[in-house]
């Protein structure tokens, strides 16, 4: 497993996206919830993947309970990362979820702690600085943001005295915004983007198509849409020219694609444990600048970067 550096705190290049802990939504089951889950940390930490980032909102909680368990004895080897989501952020609502979100979890400190999209009705600013305190006291290790733009996010870090460390964002072979200069700032400041939906929720893996559509809630979003399938062939067979190049799967593909960028890591999730070794496996592929340009290029005809934002 690679890692990257940031703040003097290491990062795998690949982590767990555990959205799909205990949340319906997903339509894994209770079996997925109450063992995979389980299987899926403690394989994740063999593998040397340290990132393991959840959310309150996800499962209403109940992701981050499942990741506390199966976390256990071993938390001292994981990243912790969560997200408060500011949908009414008065004083001190923040500080009183930090501290639900860590009890969820079954820690002391939070690795990193997200806001998890910017409340543009009240002050960025102020959203983040409330945490200062816990940073101080050692309740909260990093802040980050997720969902800010560049713009916002520098702005927001200029107006505080403590870094605002990452910036979780859609970023993939089709949501390619953040590469331009977002990506380029963080190195620049040593700072880390952490990029969400790498495989776009599987689209990018190659498994599907009008055919064999995802059969959960997946397949009524655009990415599964016929339109976008059939589209997506021209693409896909790129990719699988490569893998074949690499020995590698469109999916390890899509991701290396993602982790060619510094200061970039991901989190994708997994439905099993043969597909988390999968996606670790893709840590340590790399792309020519003739794959990656190849790739780039292909995206960018498929899905041009001005109609990103999906």
């Amino acid at each position: 497993m690679r890692y990257r550096e940031v703040g003097g705190v290491r990062f795998s290049v690949i982590g767990l996206g555990t959205w799909q802990f205990g949340s319906r939504e997903w339509g894994y089951g209770s079996d997925y919830a109450d063992r995979v889950s389980l299987e899926l940390v403690e394989e994740a930490l063999a593998l040397g993947i340290n990132l393991f980032d959840t959310a309150e909102v996800y499962g209403f909680g109940r992701s981050e309970r499942i990741l506390g368990q199966a976390l256990g004895s071993h938390r001292r080897n994981a990243l912790v990362a969560t997200k408060y989501a500011p949908v009414l952020p008065l004083r001190g609502k923040g500080r009183r979820h930090a501290r639900r979100s860590a009890s969820r979890l079954g820690i002391e400190e939070i690795d990193l702690y997200q806001l998890h999209f910017p409340n543009p009705l009240f002050s960025l600013t102020a959203q983040v600085a409330e945490f200062e305190p816990m940073l101080h006291a050692g309740d909260i290790r990093m802040l980050g943001v997720s969902n800010y733009s560049l713009e916002a996010w520098r702005r927001v870090q200029a107006a505080v005295n403590f870094p605002i460390w990452t910036n979780q964002v859609h970023l993939s072979l089709f949501s390619r915004r953040s590469v331009r200069e977002m990506v380029p700032w963080a190195t620049a400041n040593d700072r880390l983007v952490i990029a969400y939906s790498p495989l776009e929720q599987g689209l990018l893996s190659g498994r599907y198509d009008i055919g064999a559509k995802p059969s959960n809630l997946r397949r009524m979003r655009r990415e599964f849409s016929d339109r976008t399938l059939i589209a997506f062939r021209s693409v896909r067979a790129v990719m699988e020219r490569i893998a074949v190049n690499h020995d590698a799967t469109v999916a390890q593909v899509a991701l290396a694609w993602v982790l060619s960028h510094e200061s970039v890591v991901a989190i994708p999730g997994a439905s099993s444990v043969a597909q988390l070794r999968s996606n670790a496996q893709a840590a340590e592929m790399v792309l020519t600048d003739d794959e990656y340009l190849d790739l780039s290029e292909v995206a960018e005809r498929m899905w041009p970067s001005g109609s990103e934002g999906r």
